[in-house]
């Protein structure tokens, strides 16, 4: 892997990231940030939502990716660059990886997250055990009537790939 180098523009998107995580705390969402930016500018920046919206998925980087994509009329967010001020949890990750973004800069860490009781440790050791010892149930049903959906795309000639 390239070793890539950090510079004063990098510093100053994570600080709009740190702010808005403080911004956060000061209006009753979690201490999170995250700003993206594509071509030197910032395009979009959200913080964590998850009280406020009463929404588990509302993390700071899944509310700037939503708002990237709006503001850029895309799904695919490849040429962009995520800062975010705390290290992205597995949802998050997920969808930086879904949305194509080039690259990830973090402030804290996991380790960080979890002394103050922010701990996804659990979500990366149950991703490790087999679906059948897993602490929410997994239970497949109606394969074959849910393979249709799947067949119907794959013969779809007019599809959006992604």
């Amino acid at each position: 892997m390239t070793k890539i180098e950090i510079n004063g523009n990098d510093c100053k998107f994570m600080r709009e990231a740190i702010r808005l995580a403080n911004e956060s705390v000061a209006n009753g969402g979690g201490p999170f940030g995250a700003v993206i930016v594509k071509d030197g500018e910032i395009i979009a920046g959200s913080s964590n939502r998850v009280t406020i919206d009463n929404d588990p998925t509302a993390h700071a980087e899944v509310n700037t990716i939503r708002q990237a994509c709006r503001k850029l009329n895309t799904f695919d967010l490849s040429g962009c660059v995520i800062y975010t001020s705390c290290e992205p949890c597995p949802m998050c990750l997920g969808a930086i990886y879904w949305a194509g973004i080039d690259r990830i800069y973090y402030g804290n860490n996991r380790q960080d997250a979890a002394k103050i009781n922010f701990d996804d440790n659990f979500i990366y050791e149950e991703l490790d055990k087999p679906m059948s010892e897993r602490s929410i149930p997994i239970i497949p049903m109606l394969r074959d009537e849910a393979l249709e959906s799947f067949r119907l795309w794959d013969e779809k000639e007019d599809k959006t790939e992604y």
